[in-house]
């Protein structure tokens, strides 16, 4: 196997009806360990790229492999070694944390023992063991992330995709979130991460792709893009400049 966790390569992507492409020609790697950011505008074509990679979308136009399996044709066998964390909730609010995942270990194909291990472990890290078994519908957004978290990783994926996993929460939470997921990174997790928290994402990852209208802007080390472009102030300046200041729908 090689050391690649993603390889997409010439993947373009447009939905029925549209004129043009909203993911366009797109091609980079994401090396197994890394934490990789993939950050754009409103519009630029994340959520859709995200799509496309975790298998919600079908691949019509180029090719994406994980860890070296070809998504297109083997996305049964890599649904089990990819974790998703969509900005949207994907939990049963009226259920509490202990039976979702319950309920999505099993999907995962763990057995009984596992998942209650695993949910015991992921509760105390997350501090959620004092509503373990109350309704999620009555926790607070953070609370609610954090169960959103616990459900992407309880089969402790290789390779974890997160979309906005931050988005809404308060400081504290979005900190607790943050050195959660570089804990899983240092225990061999491949993290695939956008966000609207340049800062946070700065902090996050080691190296960014930047896109905008479907199309690769940048794409390295974040300290040699900066380099290269000039900028030392940081993501937040440079993905202004790459990208422009006007307003994004």
């Amino acid at each position: 196997m090689s050391n690649l966790a993603l390889s997409v390569n010439n993947l373009s992507f447009r939905y029925a009806g549209q004129a043009k492409d909203c993911v366009h020609d797109l091609s980079f790697e994401i090396f197994v360990g890394e934490r990789f950011g993939l950050f754009g505008p409103n519009g630029a074509g994340k959520t859709t790229l995200m799509s496309l990679m975790v298998g919600l979308l079908k691949v019509k136009e180029g090719k994406i492999l994980l860890l070296d399996k070809d998504l297109a044709t083997e996305k049964k066998a890599i649904k089990h070694f990819i974790g998703y964390v969509p900005q949207d909730f994907a939990f049963y609010p009226e259920l509490s944390p202990v039976e979702n995942l319950d309920f999505f270990g099993a999907w995962s194909g763990l057995d009984k023992r596992t998942v209650k291990e695993r949910t015991a472990s992921l509760l105390e890290v997350l501090g959620l063991t004092d509503v373990a078994h109350k309704p999620v519908k009555q926790f607070s957004g953070g609370m609610k992330r954090r169960v959103n978290l616990a459900i992407g990783v309880i089969h402790e994926p290789q390779v974890l995709f997160l979309d906005e996993p931050t988005v809404g929460v308060d400081v504290q939470t979005r900190h607790a979130i943050i050195d959660y997921l570089k804990v899983l990174n240092a225990q061999g997790t491949t993290l695939v991460y956008t966000s609207h928290h340049l800062k946070e994402a700065e902090d996050l990852c080691e190296r960014v792709a930047l896109i905008d209208r479907g199309e690769m802007v940048a794409y390295d080390h974040l300290d040699q893009l900066l380099q290269r472009h000039g900028d030392n102030s940081g993501l937040e300046d440079l993905f202004l400049k790459l990208t422009g200041s006007a307003y994004r729908d």
